[in-house]
């Protein structure tokens, strides 16, 4: 393409003035053309480990800075708190239903419309490097180098269009050493790019970097006050299987190997991912954990005590690996910074979903309450943006796709669901006419951990969530006096007129995003 005709093209009326950046000699130099776009995305990394929401917890100065260089998203949340269905919603900008991809199981078809498709034909480079898990192989990207399905954390191999490559190191490493290589040696730089960088961090179970095993270990982190929530008035939390108490695996999880115990899970762990240490790793990894396992089985915990000490221990493990990925977004962004790349880039970091931790006696995610339903949201801004700092409005990860649509200088497809987040950047007020309500629906079940099907809605103050399929039951919650959501006021006595109102919206909701599941019920 030409590259007159190209600028022209592609200089968004608003994108399309020149973006200012500090140069060495410390004034203002100008940057021409459009915007390129890098996509961090990570697997289950929650809001309450990410210092620039919750500092009770960890530090991530790195994550942080994306932030502190743009704005955070208090009300960012998705549309399925599940890792395939979410980055499925991702690419097309589209609800679940709509986009094909229900669950863990069903395969995306990458023959339809997605966001990659959309900035390549329209002049960009693409790249997705890391997790994928969409049971299918990427199209429409320049280059690609994916992971496996979950993937591994140690010595992994990674899927090419030139077949498999076995890599030696910690995968959050590897992952963004690829992404540098691919923004230094491999991308024309003549013409802008959307780099996807998707992290396999902080998936189940929870394995360090060997650099980092020491870390924590000194830290005894705070036991939510729901800890031991005994689920009354609440029959699908019920029936989950879930809790860091009774499902959490003992070895899998938490590395507590011994030749005596065998769990579900175990050998999915010595015959899975601690067999993929190398020697050096496996020195590094069992002077670390087998003092930790003698202790443990000297103490022969039971009840509470035994709860409460795999919750430290999940922490601790959590908090490592994202300390690995915090290094890691530090790495690129520095990158980007030396390279001058930072005064035409957006720098969007995200997670496929929230996680608990310990929240309710739960890891995983699935639910529509706050902690899964809810994702980080961080983006670092080109100072031609006018908004920076906190945005309160809601928004959901079916508005990526149309953002980045628009940051390109695209049009969004009329088809697509989600709505730009363009104008939150753009002013530094909320648009009146922004959405005041969000639905969410999650069908994987009777698969992993039993998390009942149900759909909902939430606005700023209330939630409505219909749990379905073999189980009828409603929850309502006022998030404003009951912000853990352990009090369902469905069919109490007051709440006739709010819970009408929610069922209504509820109704709009399923209509305009056709979701089909109105007319079978």
């Amino acid at each position: 393409m030409d590259k007159a005709l190209f600028h022209s093209k592609f200089l968004y009326p608003l994108a399309g003035a020149a973006v200012l950046s500090s140069c060495a000699g410390g004034g203002k130099a100008e940057v021409e053309g459009p915007l390129n776009i890098v996509y961090i995305m990570t697997d289950d990394h929650t809001r309450q480990m990410m210092s620039c929401y919750d500092n009770r917890y960890i530090e991530t100065p790195n994550l942080d800075r994306i932030a502190e260089n743009g704005v955070i998203f208090r009300n960012a949340y998705v549309a399925n708190s599940i890792s395939g269905p979410s980055r499925a919603c991702l690419l097309t900008g589209k609800h679940s239903h709509k986009n094909g991809k229900l669950d863990n199981v069903t395969t995306f078809d990458g023959s339809q419309q997605t966001v990659q498709q959309l900035l390549k034909q329209g002049g960009y480079q693409t790249a997705m490097i890391g997790k994928w898990h969409l049971d299918s192989q990427p199209t429409n990207f320049d280059y690609w180098e994916i992971l496996p399905g979950q993937g591994h954390y140690y010595n992994p191999d990674f899927i090419t269009e030139e077949g498999r490559k076995h890599y030696k190191g910690y995968t959050t490493n590897l992952i963004t050493d690829m992404g540098i290589d691919w923004l230094a040696n491999v991308r024309d730089k003549e013409k802008p790019f959307a780099l996807f960088l998707h992290h396999k961090v902080a998936h189940r179970n929870w394995m360090a970097d060997t650099t980092h095993l020491s870390l924590y270990e000194d830290r005894t982190f705070e036991l939510p006050d729901n800890f031991f929530d005994d689920y009354k008035g609440r029959l699908a939390a019920q029936q989950q299987k879930m809790s860091i108490d009774k499902d959490m695996d003992i070895v899998y999880d938490l590395k507590m190997v011994r030749d005596s115990v065998k769990t579900r899970l175990s050998n999915s762990y010595l015959r899975g991912e601690y067999a993929r240490l190398d020697s050096a790793q496996k020195i590094a990894w069992d002077a670390h954990y087998q003092p930790i396992i003698d202790a443990f089985y000297e103490a022969n915990l039971t009840g509470k005590e035994l709860a409460e000490w795999k919750y430290q221990r999940y922490m601790r493990d959590y908090a490592k690996t994202v300390q690995s990925l915090d290094e890691n977004v530090g790495r690129v962004l520095d990158y980007l910074e030396e390279e001058g790349l930072t005064g035409n880039t957006v720098i969007i970091y995200t997670s496929d979903q929230g996680f608990y931790m310990g929240e309710h006696g739960w890891f995983d995610k699935r639910f529509m309450y706050e902690e899964s339903f809810s994702t980080p949201l961080v983006m670092q801004l080109p100072d031609r943006f006018k908004k920076r700092g906190e945005i309160e409005a809601m928004v959901q990860n079916i508005d990526f796709a149309p953002t980045m649509l628009e940051l390109a200088g695209l049009e969004v497809p009329a088809d697509m669901q989600g709505v730009s987040l363009l104008p939150l950047l753009e002013r530094k007020r909320e648009p009146k006419e922004w959405r005041k309500s969000l639905y969410y629906h999650y069908y994987e079940y009777p698969l992993a951990h039993a998390v009942k099907r149900h759909y909902g809605v939430k606005t700023d103050r209330y939630k409505l969530i219909h749990f379905y399929d073999d189980i009828d039951a409603w929850e309502l919650y006022d998030l404003e006096t009951d912000p853990t959501e352990m009090h369902n006021l469905y069919g109490k006595e007051g709440y006739e007129g709010i819970t009408a109102e929610l069922h209504k919206e509820l109704e709009r909701l399923q209509l305009q995003y056709d979701d089909p599941i109105r007319e079978k019920l």
